[in-house]
């Protein structure tokens, strides 16, 4: 008897319904098991507060995981940079697909390149990280705090409202306005965010089952990296609360960056390291402990939990 789709859980927003849609079509196509989607409003889609007053990106997950819990669905796909870092409690992370284009892009008025933007320029974006990056990168350059989705933002910069904004290539891609880029930040000048580009496709610990279903769109390779990433972000939690990027790369051997950047872009902490693949998670946790060498616990700005709004192209 063949098994009954599969009902995967994703928020309602255009880029959501997209990647979720992507990740339904590749279960189906490594198992043969067909999968629906749920729509589910979730705090952080409705609300028009800043996202470091409601709690961080977590809102845009806790929805969906309570949805999971109470068998509502039997999986759910987030962007895994709207994760918070500690394990939830009767769930797992079954599978990390192969991970799209991490960098960070530009989406500018007139096909502008950074380096073209006047002195003053107005630049969107609801992400410290990125915010303190730009300011890194040029003073002169003046971030403004904006939220909606990928369409809405773009569409400030096609009215001359803003300059510039500043999204996520991966959902970009995932949404077809890669048109609209006018530079790609290379992680050289511009950290990603921890998981970026990624996805994370959650179910039930107790759903053994399901579990080893949803392990055949796993990327081995994919999951060593955003492991890294994240711990790196877990290992700052406890005493660092500033704009947080990091990035990791390789097959068995990774090299992990990561940034601890003040708010105002006048100054930033690095470090990188590498290690065996398999030591992921220790690697991410030896380079927080060297940014907390460095100082990183006096980088005072926003919740380190605040590294995204929650939608990949944001």
């Amino acid at each position: 008897m063949s098994r009954p789709p599969l009902r995967l859980g994703t928020r309602k927003s255009p880029m959501a319904m997209a990647q979720s849609g992507q990740v339904a079509r590749l279960i189906t196509e490594r198992t043969g098991v067909s999968v629906e989607l749920i729509g589910v409003t979730t705090f952080g889609d409705v609300t028009r507060a800043e996202l470091a007053q409601i709690g961080g990106t977590g809102v845009f997950a806790s929805a969906l995981r309570e949805n999971l819990l109470a068998g509502h669905v039997d999986l759910a796909v987030h962007s895994l940079k709207d994760l918070p870092v500690a394990p939830a409690p009767g769930l797992v992370l079954a599978a990390v697909p192969v991970r799209e284009d991490p960098r960070d892009a530009l989406a500018a008025r007139d096909g502008a390149k950074f380096a073209d933007l006047p002195a003053g320029a107005t630049v969107g974006t609801g992400s410290p990280r990125r915010a303190a990056q730009l300011r890194l990168l040029r003073p002169d350059i003046r971030p403004v705090p904006v939220r909606g989705n990928a369409g809405t933002r773009l569409g400030k910069v096609e009215s001359g409202e803003l300059d510039a904004v500043l999204l996520a290539s991966a959902g970009l891609a995932r949404i077809g306005r890669l048109d609209a880029v006018t530079q790609i930040f290379e992680p050289e000048e511009m950290l990603p965010a921890p998981g970026q580009g990624a996805l994370a496709v959650e179910c039930r610990a107790g759903d053994t089952d399901l579990a080893g279903l949803l392990a055949q769109v796993d990327d081995r390779v994919s999951r060593a990296a955003v492991t890294a990433e994240r711990a790196v972000l877990a290992g700052l939690a406890a005493g660092c609360s500033a704009p947080v990027g990091a990035y990791a790369a390789g097959t068995e051997i990774l090299q992990l960056r990561a940034v601890v950047a003040a708010l105002d872009g006048g100054s930033a902490l690095r470090a990188s390291a590498t290690a065996p693949a398999v030591e992921a998670g220790r690697l991410g946790r030896d380079v927080a402990a060297e940014l907390l060498r460095q100082g990183a616990a006096a980088y005072a700005a926003v919740s380190s939990e605040y590294i995204s709004n929650g939608d990949d192209a944001s």
